[in-house]
């Protein structure tokens, strides 16, 4: 039985003077007024003459300044306005009043460099996709952030749409371009062609669990002891006995995706159809609902909701991106990157990781975070993105702007020249911002961060379907049904949302819909385009 489940100079001047010569009086006054009047005529006549003059003179000045300022601007070259979409994780709701005021920073600080001006939105993570789509969709947008396990507006969306710029002839020869190896470009490829702006990170993917490091210390809990989730057991105990809300927070994630990596390559790089990977062990396409390791998981999850490990909240999707920065939860799970100790700042607390999975380079790893240029950006937008993000990318004063915000106000420098965020309005990461190589490290970071990106990067193991992409337009439909049939049984499976003793028969059940919505045509398509690539 399921568990319950719950969700837009001119002005005128008219002047009229009217003279009257008297009548009745005698020739002396009738000289005397003509006198008067006259001279009251010449004094009109002068003053009308004086102030054409000087309207003469403010509009001679107007059009010099006029002249110079088109010279100016065509000595400098034409300043392209770019509207930037970004989204926030550290924040749930961004300071719309703050990010206009790094927005002008920004713009007063390249003003001289490049021929750029930037329209800056920040949108809370959790609105997004949404906000983010529909901008999308009416054209607002030309350079947006996005990434490959993204839903709606990722990455495994955009190209298939026609909404992405090819920037492939235009990024050669870039200070963009530069700033990266080319392996990285070759990485980020999608189709054969570049598509996206990936941002130096860790562009290989493998998980840890973390921990809030008051409880290891509370506890006395040996973290390097835990392998593998039922290794959790004992801690989440613990946690359970402290009366936590969130013993165990997927952060309303689907883990299947993310805990099974060493066993499955889930090339869609989209945790709503991981119905369908490569194993790793025998290289071939095959329907992870029917594999041991699913079974294992949901039964896994459905004990530890059972045992109150799990909140109902995860199934129904009520936790927050911020859970993770409150006292409600002991254990959760983390991107492993280079320096971890990152998570520390985002979350406001000190948490520990342990690793859970090795680090695999793949098609889609590189685009974890990354840019694209909206396919109606015209030539002069999608150029001014380009120098936009070459600049971000070389000039750390303006990395550190675009990621941190204003100095003095959303964050210091240290005595190390590191960076202490201090903001509740502008708050972002390097990870969904800049290179890690021109982004000024937090305080709790190493002064060689670059550096161990760069061997992290090389250190992950090379998955045996790196390179293949799938083109889901000939079962479009059948694909699209069977991510709603996901959201229907997968992701309550996968979150606890079935009791233990019921998850084999809830199991049946989604492979059953699954196939109804057309699954084992994917299933087919995926095989027959793997094969082929192999």
């Amino acid at each position: 039985m399921k568990r319950k489940t719950t969700k837009v100079i001119a002005c005128a001047l008219t002047a009229a003077m009217t003279m009257g010569l008297l009548a009745g009086c005698g020739a002396a006054d009738t000289a005397e007024t003509v006198a008067d009047t006259a001279s009251d005529a010449a004094e009109t006549v002068a003053e009308t003459a004086t102030e054409a003059a000087e309207t003469v003179a403010d509009a001679a000045t107007d059009a010099a300044e006029t002249v110079a300022d088109a010279a100016t601007d065509a000595a400098s070259g034409d300043v392209t306005e770019i509207s930037v979409y970004r989204a926030t994780f550290n924040l749930a709701n961004p300071d719309e009043a703050q990010v206009a005021k790094v927005q002008d920073a920004i713009n007063d600080y390249i003003a001289d460099k490049i021929n750029v001006k930037i329209k800056l939105t920040d949108i809370g993570s959790g609105e997004y996709t949404d906000k983010a789509n529909l901008a999308l969709a009416s054209g607002e947008i030309n350079l947006l952030w996005t990434a490959s396990w993204e839903s709606t507006i990722g990455t495994n969306d955009l190209v298939p749409a026609n909404a992405v710029y090819d920037l492939t002839d235009l990024l050669p020869g870039t200070d963009l371009y530069a700033s990266m190896d080319e392996g990285q470009w070759e990485a980020s490829k999608y189709d054969g062609k570049n598509f996206f702006i990936p941002v130096y990170k860790d562009n290989v993917e493998g998980y840890d669990f973390m921990f809030r490091q008051d409880l290891i210390d509370k506890y006395g809990w040996d973290i390097t002891s835990v392998k593998t989730l039922k290794d959790l057991e004992p801690m989440l105990a613990d946690a359970a006995s402290e009366g936590l809300k969130y013993p165990y927070l997927s952060q309303k994630t689907a883990m299947f995706y993310r805990w099974y990596i060493n066993d499955f390559d889930f090339f869609t790089a989209d945790a709503t159809s991981n119905f369908v990977a490569v194993d790793r062990a025998t290289n071939e396409v095959v329907d992870t609902i029917l594999t041991p390791q699913y079974k294992e998981f949901c039964t896994l999850m459905g004990e530890w909701a059972d045992k109150g490990y799990i909140s109902e909240d995860e199934a129904t999707k009520t936790t927050t991106d911020t859970t993770t920065q409150t006292q409600d939860w002991a254990i959760s799970w983390w991107t492993d990157i280079p320096v971890n100790d990152e998570a520390d700042s985002r979350y406001g607390q000190d948490v520990t990781m342990q690793p859970a999975t090795d680090r695999w380079a793949h098609s889609t790893s590189a685009l974890g975070s990354c840019y694209c240029v909206t396919a109606t950006s015209t030539p002069e937008q999608a150029k001014a993105c380009i120098d936009f993000m070459g600049l971000l990318y070389t000039d750390s004063k303006l990395a550190d702007l675009y990621t941190f915000g204003i100095e003095g106000e959303d964050f210091t420098y240290d005595a190390n020249g590191h960076v202490t965020q201090t903001s509740e309005k502008y708050n972002h990461s390097m990870w969904e911002s800049a290179s890690a190589t021109i982004v000024t490290p937090l305080d709790n970071e190493p002064d060689n961060k670059a550096d161990l990106y760069k061997d992290f990067n090389g250190g992950a193991n090379t998955s045996v379907a790196a390179g293949f992409r799938f083109d889901k337009t000939p079962v479009e439909a059948q694909y699209t049904a069977c991510q709603n049939v996901f959201e229907q049984y997968g992701f309550i499976l996968e979150n606890g949302g079935y009791p233990a003793a019921d998850v084999e028969a809830a199991i049946t059940e989604y492979q059953a819909a699954l196939d109804e919505a057309g699954y084992q045509d994917v299933l087919a398509e995926f095989q027959n385009q793997y094969n082929a690539w192999k």
